[in-house]
């Protein structure tokens, strides 16, 4: 119990750094945003009426706590260049984007984890070697460009989807879903491939351990000793990775959105950089940086429960 209040304790305080570094950013980076709603040619009567209107002529920390009170109660603030809650904005988006994550990082673990334990079990130098170099050419590939390839591939070629044609969840759950395939892999393949690296080489260190001799020793089979003892700790530095990894896939379904023409938040992430649209920004920022945490959080939990060392500590 202790151990979960302690990781809690520190999530909480990582979701206020990262709140207020995130708030403090913008009002230090070069642009007003009056300006570019306003245009260069406003003048500086227009220009301060419309801060006072935006509230841009209050105190940075008494903005940011405002903004934090509010962005608590689910108020995420007013597009600066909408003039709608960010909240409705984000509310047909995130969704989106929430549902490529999760594809990608389901693919991920559940093809890396069967290929990695056996890259690490066989015992053909052949096939060994052929792991290694097939997961050093794919980890190298960025997912933008496996999108690129995938889009031509699938699309241009074999016509089995058609680029851009996307099907929002609200429509169809079934062609949402079978539209994202290709994006998802496209980004898990990379993290696919850094998995399969990482765990079979843990299961390898694991095997020549001196457990692991004194077990045969005994008797047992390799499968045995694979599946009750070299598993349980080959899986715990894997744990990290895919936490790491489940934070890299939502930037990367950010990316990969641009790519398939997919109606996340990319877009919308993008046009409100270049319109110095604040709120928006900060919103899509703060909520990137909580999956960031929370995952981390989870996988900090997921130790406890494979390694009972730590909760001994």
């Amino acid at each position: 119990m202790k151990y979960f209040i302690k990781k809690f304790c520190t999530l909480i305080i990582t979701l206020f750094i990262v709140s207020l570094l995130a708030f403090l950013a913008f009002q230090v980076i070069p642009g007003d945003p009056t300006t570019a709603l306003l245009g260069t040619e406003a003048t500086a009567e227009a220009r301060q009426a419309l801060r006072q209107e935006l509230g841009l002529d209050q105190p940075v920390l008494v903005r940011y706590f405002d903004w934090l009170w509010n962005f608590l109660h689910g108020d995420m603030g007013t597009s600066y260049n909408y003039r709608m809650p960010v909240a409705d904005m984000l509310s047909d988006k995130l969704p989106i984007t929430a549902i490529l994550t999760l594809m990608s990082f389901a693919f991920t673990v559940v093809l890396s984890i069967p290929l990695g334990i056996w890259a690490g079990s066989t015992k053909s130098r052949a096939l060994d070697l052929g792991v290694t170099v097939l997961d050093q050419i794919v980890m190298s590939v960025p997912q933008f460009f496996l999108g690129m390839l995938a889009c031509y591939v699938f699309g241009n070629i074999f016509r089995l989807f058609v680029p851009g044609n996307f099907v929002s969840y609200t429509v169809s759950w079934g062609a949402c879903l079978g539209y994202m395939v290709l994006p998802a892999l496209s980004i898990a393949i990379p993290r696919i491939a850094m998995t399969v690296k990482m765990l079979r080489s843990s299961i390898q260190t694991q095997l020549q351990q001196d457990y692991v001799r004194t077990s045969r020793s005994r008797g047992s089979g390799r499968s045995k000793i694979l599946r009750r003892h070299v598993l349980k700790n080959a899986l715990i530095p894997v744990i990290t990775f895919l936490a790491v990894s489940a934070a890299e896939i939502m930037t990367g379904s950010i990316i990969v959105e641009q790519v398939f023409t997919i109606p996340g938040v990319s877009r919308l992430l993008l046009a409100s950089i270049s319109n110095r649209d604040f709120p928006v920004v900060q919103a899509i920022v703060v909520v990137v940086a909580a999956w960031i945490v929370i995952v981390n959080f989870v996988a900090d939990l997921l130790y406890q429960l494979v390694d009972t060392r730590i909760r001994l500590r």
